[in-house]
């Protein structure tokens, strides 16, 4: 036999380009093939809270002095629907694989643990981003949702996708069913948004509240995110910054560490 032709094994270098490019952009069509789900009914939901708190409470003004009151909602409403679908993403993409048995079809292949990490936290930020993206055009007819501080709410914006990407991601990894996924939606992400100030001022709360509420990552993040649209904020906006992207990293090295380890996902 010709020794041109005998098959060697393959060298990938320090990453393997060709696999986390295939994972990632699996993890994206996952969730474009089914649009109407993943993209759509979250717009709704966004666009149902805008219309019943503005009617509720649009004529009690905004807690900034010249904002208008549906211009200080729509970047928590956006800031919501961001973390949600964040965390969606990487957490069903996990449990769907475990519970249909093909999560061999990223643990065999020469994918290391920092590009499954790479990988399954991509898909999830850009559907993040691409509902906060489609949303801002949904609420543009209604609200003001040009950033005056663009570079705020980009650092914001993807800070917390990152984030509860990885806590989706800690989710699917550590669940053995879908009860699971819902215990940590209903009982950790649905509190952390709706108590952080997505639909009012934090300092609104009475103590101890309030004192509460400010050592909550998830209101540094709406608090950066709405300052970068209305120039208007009721923390620390370093603080926040160095606050929320020390945690999103530690989650991360969390999510490499896990799928390292193989934690219930390798018999």
């Amino acid at each position: 036999m010709d020794k041109s032709s005998t098959l060697a094994p393959r060298r990938y270098g320090a990453v393997n380009w060709l696999g986390l490019q295939t994972l990632l952009s699996r993890e994206i069509m996952r969730f474009l093939k089914v649009s109407a789900q993943t993209l759509i009914a979250p717009l709704v939901s966004t666009i149902l809270f805008m219309a019943v708190f503005a009617l509720a409470l649009g004529h009690n003004g905004s807690p900034f002095p010249g904002v208008r009151y549906v211009d200080f909602l729509a970047p928590g409403l956006l800031m919501m629907a961001i973390l949600n679908n964040a965390f969606a993403n990487s957490s069903s993409s996990l449990m769907i694989a475990k519970v249909q048995g093909n999560s061999v079809d990223f643990l065999m292949p020469p994918l290391s643990a920092g590009e499954l990490t790479v990988a399954f936290l991509g898909g999830a930020v850009a559907r993040g981003v691409l509902v906060g993206l489609i949303g801002a055009a949904i609420l543009a007819p209604f609200a003001h949702v040009t950033p005056k501080e663009p570079l705020a709410a980009v650092f914001f914006g993807v800070t917390a996708s990152v984030m509860f990407a990885a806590i989706g991601l800690i989710a699917g990894i550590w669940s053995e069913k879908f009860d699971h996924i819902a215990a940590v939606t209903n009982f950790v992400v649905t509190p952390l948004t709706f108590l952080s100030g997505t639909f009012y001022s934090i300092d609104r709360l009475p103590e101890p509240f309030a004192a509460i509420g400010h050592m909550n990552a998830v209101f540094f993040l709406i608090d950066g995110f709405r300052y970068g649209f209305t120039g208007h904020a009721d923390g620390n906006l370093m603080v926040g910054a160095a606050v929320t992207f020390a945690i999103a990293a530690a989650l991360c090295v969390t999510c490499w560490m896990m799928l390292r380890a193989g934690y219930r996902l390798k018999a």
